[in-house]
């Protein structure tokens, strides 16, 4: 047995491997440089979706204000990369600052000074501010419903509080024109290249990262706490203190998306934390497939790639259209696309073209030649 999980592991990981150096080598040179940049924005997004999956997909807990791990992931990024100015400058500020009459550095601007502060900030401030949150909610036993409008009304506080601070953070406006990074342009073809492939490294660690926190012991505590957290209750386990940790992984990961969606996109500002933008995240993994992870990577490239090109062919009515999407899988594909092919895809596709389903067990007593030729001669 457990040399068929280190077969399985091993199998699923030479997938991944060939997928991530066909991202990184082969489409590069397929792809020109504005859709290979829109393509590194979605697989950004993508890190986001894997930790909608983790809390909503495996654990049930439905969140719509992952929207402020996100941007605040963003922003912590975006400040170091506006503290980078040239020595040559006639101001040391960044440029908004001097607009509004701002003369010296706020206090929490300098630590963004060192890249390795900002780089821990990135994935542990979202990371602690979730842990927080969610201890506050999950302590008192919150879940379901309330726990998805706590979260919606987190998001609309941190909106309107970072949308008010003008001479901070530059307000609704955000923080914009990045220029260097460890001296090399940050707008240059190969710099955002080289973001490209920092994005598939960190989507590929954080999908074996999911992977192994849902496969064993952990992975199945977060099942039954979807299935039936009282139960699991009576069965002597305190649910809390693994919902704030996978809650507070999933906010870490959604930080990590907002600075390198930052980076490739080249402004973070309150807009990323919008409530609709929260939901959006949570389409992406139903349109996916929830608790499939590989859904949730699907599910964010489709959505979005889905939404570019129908706002470049239809920009009048391409809501028309991307609502219908969304219809048709919540209707007709409730398992999302991913749990429509794990459970019933492949059986509708050998149907249409008058194959025999596969069976439900090994060996199959029906479908066996043998059985039928024996079946035959006792009917005559």
């Amino acid at each position: 047995m457990q040399k068929k999980y280190q077969k399985a592991w091993l199998k699923e990981a030479a997938i991944v491997s060939a997928i991530a150096l066909t991202f990184i080598f082969l489409i590069p040179g397929i792809l020109p440089d504005v859709r290979l940049n829109q393509l590194g924005r979605f697989l950004a997004l993508a890190i986001a979706a894997l930790g909608i999956d983790l809390i909503w997909g495996y654990t049930g807990l439905l969140s719509l204000g992952h929207g402020v791990f996100f941007a605040i992931g963003g922003y912590a990024f975006a400040m170091h990369l506006k503290l980078q100015i040239p020595p040559t400058a006639s101001s040391q500020l960044p440029e908004f600052m001097n607009l509004y009459g701002v003369t010296e550095l706020p206090w929490f601007w300098q630590p963004f000074y060192s890249f390795p502060f900002s780089a821990l900030a990135v994935v542990l401030i979202p990371a602690i501010l979730g842990a927080l949150l969610g201890y506050l909610v999950f302590r008192n036993r919150i879940r379901g419903v309330y726990f998805s409008i706590l979260t919606q009304a987190a998001t609309i506080v941190f909106f309107n509080f970072f949308n008010g601070q003008q001479k901070l953070i530059n307000g609704t406006n955000g923080l914009t024109d990045f220029k260097t990074l460890f001296g090399a342009t940050v707008n240059d073809r190969d710099t955002q290249y080289i973001f490209y492939i920092l994005t598939i490294l960190f989507l590929a660690a954080t999908y074996a990262l999911c992977r192994w926190l849902t496969s064993g012991r952990f992975g199945r505590l977060l099942v039954a706490i979807r299935d039936d957290e009282i139960r699991l209750r009576f069965s002597g386990y305190n649910p809390t203190g693994y919902k704030v940790l996978v809650f507070a992984i999933s906010a870490g990961l959604a930080g990590i998306a907002g600075a390198l969606f930052t980076v490739q996109t080249g402004i973070i500002s309150p807009k990323a934390m919008d409530i609709a933008f929260s939901i959006e995240m949570v389409i992406w993994v139903a349109v996916g497939g929830r608790a499939t992870l590989s859904g949730a990577i699907l599910g964010a490239l489709l959505v979005n790639f889905g939404k570019s090109f129908l706002s470049e062919q239809f920009p009048e009515v391409w809501l028309f259209f991307q609502g219908a999407l969304f219809l048709i899988v919540v209707t007709v594909l409730p398992d999302g696309l991913v749990g429509w092919l794990q459970h019933q895809g492949f059986d509708q596709i050998r149907t249409l073209f008058r194959r025999p389903k596969y069976a439900s067990t090994y060996p199959s007593l029906e479908q066996d030649p043998q059985v039928q030729r024996e079946k035959e001669e006792l009917e005559h």
